[in-house]
């Protein structure tokens, strides 16, 4: 189980750029095709951009040509992330938030490729890409 961190809105607001703030904070958006992350193939680990917590493996993402980068599976499952019913903007979507901080991720939908079916479609912004090799660290209140 990971150790939860909690932080007051404007900790947060210290902490995170404005970017960063609208998304995990606040459940914002980027736009399509404008992340960082969308063609990347370099090796290593997605963390969330609010904690460091470890969301996905760079085995795992994939070209789902939405605009957002795109995983198939989380690295280590309820540690890594939660999975929230959705029914704003009138619809029915899951969404994945960071199981260490509660920061928004973007959402999962049951479209995507083997071995899992799933598209768990991330916001770049929410995320940052530690190199095969470096070390992982969390973010300490």
């Amino acid at each position: 189980m990971v150790d939860k961190l909690t932080l007051s809105d404007t900790q947060w607001r210290e902490r995170l750029t404005p970017e960063e703030y609208d998304v995990l904070r606040k459940h914002g958006t980027e736009r399509p095709g404008s992340g960082c992350f969308l063609g990347t193939k370099t090796p290593g680990t997605y963390v969330c951009a609010g904690c460091g917590n470890p969301l996905f493996k760079s085995g795992t993402k994939f070209e789902s040509g939405t605009g957002w980068p795109s995983f198939t599976q989380p690295l280590n499952g309820a540690d890594s992330v939660t999975e929230i019913s959705d029914r704003s903007y009138g619809m029915v979507r899951t969404e994945v938030r960071c199981a260490r901080c509660d920061g928004h991720l973007g959402h999962v939908f049951p479209d995507g490729p083997p071995p899992t079916g799933q598209r768990y479609c991330m916001n770049s912004v929410a995320m940052k890409h530690v190199e095969e090799g470096q070390p992982l660290e969390l973010v300490r209140a």
